[in-house]
């Protein structure tokens, strides 16, 4: 994991592969909760036995449960120790090329791709790429927006 305990040590990474997360089982009691929580109950999620005979033989994951294990993934890769607030500030950019079979196993790769100063402090723009073990194509790819606070 690495550590980043100054604003100028976050922008000096800029444009780097920072690394990539532990693998993470997606089951279908995190889909099923996840479905709870959003009340996003469609038949591709929750409802196995009419799932095998869908278009994937089987329930596949929410795009939006996959987008939202990017904090969890990201607490694995990297710290921002920085001295001010973190703030989730948005997406610019996100697309889910593959759905994710329940059972997967999922793994994402960081990019700190451009430090930029704004009046509040520095906006860091980063790259996510989650793959699907054994999948060609990813899951999900994401330009992910943090506001970091003096």
């Amino acid at each position: 994991m690495r550590v980043f305990t100054t604003l100028d040590e976050v922008a000096a990474a800029a444009g780097e592969e920072i690394g990539t997360s532990d693998w993470v089982t997606v089951d279908q009691e995190r889909v099923n909760r996840f479905a709870e929580a959003t009340d996003d109950h469609q038949w591709i999620h929750v409802d196995v036995e009419r799932a095998e005979a869908g278009p994937f033989g089987g329930t596949i994951a929410h795009g939006y449960l996959t987008l939202s294990l990017l904090p969890y993934f990201g607490s694995q890769i990297f710290d921002l120790q920085t001295p001010g607030a973190k703030l989730n500030y948005g997406l610019n950019k996100v697309r889910f090329p593959t759905p994710v079979p329940v059972g997967s196993r999922l793994r994402a790769t960081c990019t700190f791709t451009q430090v930029v100063d704004v009046p509040a402090g520095k906006q860091l723009t980063m790259n996510y790429v989650v793959e699907i073990e054994d999948q060609p194509k990813p899951a999900l790819v994401a330009e992910f927006l943090v506001l970091l606070l003096p």
